[in-house]
């Protein structure tokens, strides 16, 4: 029996930077395939080829199946595969980091892990969530006050500028028909911004589950990740949807959504963000200065004194100075 394929893992420079892909995918009610190095959509239609390398996530709607050799190319290729329910209210996700340095998770490790720093990153989150604000030496609690009020009036300020009407915040997870036309919009764009985050946080290879607001679930990084432009960005376009009628609001608001992420290019921002809230330059400490961009493919071994070493050499009688 032959193997599904004999091409070898692409290397991170042969792979397009998360910043530059398309913010997602949405597909359902057909059949992923491979092709070469693209997946294939068939469908009553016919066969859409659609280039794996350039998805930052591939939403599996309802109706869809998947093939292994799929699966094989999204997760070689770093795209995040994000399984969603009816109407987009179940999330499953995975994929493969377009990194191969961990300095990246190292540095979120090192400041989520010291608790006066985790609160400074919860911080500088707020601060870009809410420009104008001064969240210097706010507490927890603050910064927990300062989001609901500044959601409210988001939500208020967006049901002005577009006419819908809205009551307050509601969210039914085993009906999503239950809730009104801007809270379905607003369903079915925290979904997609997840999904968007997942794909970032993957593929810059840092830990979903070490978050600095959110804390005790699996993608805790992701929701605080996919959190800083919900109101610049998945709430606007949810109140756009809505505003076009009660009809179809899910999928009216994925479209507005990607549209809004790919013209105010969020995925680049994405990255520089969590590289600046994680103070990461592109260099570990006791490596000499040694740089880990994504490029970086090389395995050390730690030593004394944070001291790094070549991988692959057997230190048994020389000296590692």
């Amino acid at each position: 029996m032959t193997t599904v394929s004999k091409r070898g893992t692409s290397s991170p420079r042969e792979l397009n930077r998360v910043g530059d892909r398309l913010s997602f995918v949405y597909l359902e009610r057909c059949t992923v395939h491979r092709d070469d190095n693209a997946i294939t959509a068939t469908d009553a239609d016919g066969v859409t080829h659609i280039p794996s390398a350039t998805i930052g996530a591939l939403l599996l709607g309802p109706g869809t199946r998947v093939t292994h050799p799929a699966m094989s190319v999204l997760g070689e290729c770093g795209a995040a595969a994000v399984w969603v329910g009816e109407h987009g209210v179940r999330f499953y996700a995975g994929g493969r980091a377009l990194t191969r340095s961990s300095g990246l998770v190292e540095a979120q490790a090192m400041a989520w892990a010291d608790r006066r720093s985790r609160l400074e990153v919860a911080r500088a989150m707020y601060r870009l969530r809410f420009p104008g604000e001064d969240t210097a030496g706010r507490t927890r609690q603050q910064l927990l006050s300062m989001e609901g009020r500044r959601l409210k009036e988001c939500y208020r300020r967006e049901s002005a500028r577009t006419g819908v009407p809205w009551k307050r915040r509601e969210y039914h997870r085993d009906d999503f028909s239950a809730g009104d036309a801007p809270n379905q919009g607003v369903t079915a764009a925290a979904q997609c911004m997840y999904g968007v985050a997942h794909a970032v946080v993957a593929a810059l290879g840092c830990s979903p589950g070490l978050g600095f607001v959110h804390s005790g679930h699996e993608r805790s990084f992701v929701l605080d990740v996919a959190d800083l432009y919900k109101t610049e960005v998945a709430i606007p376009a949810a109140f756009d949807a809505a505003a076009e009628g009660v009809e179809d609001v899910a999928s009216r608001t994925r479209r507005a959504l990607r549209d809004r992420i790919n013209k105010t290019g969020l995925l680049d921002r994405c990255v520089r963000d969590i590289k600046a809230l994680l103070d990461y330059d592109g260099t570990r400490e006791g490596q000499a200065g040694a740089e880990e961009g994504p490029d970086s493919d090389r395995m050390t071994l730690q030593s004394d004194g944070d001291v790094h070493v070549s991988g692959g050499r057997n230190y048994g009688d020389e000296p590692i100075w």
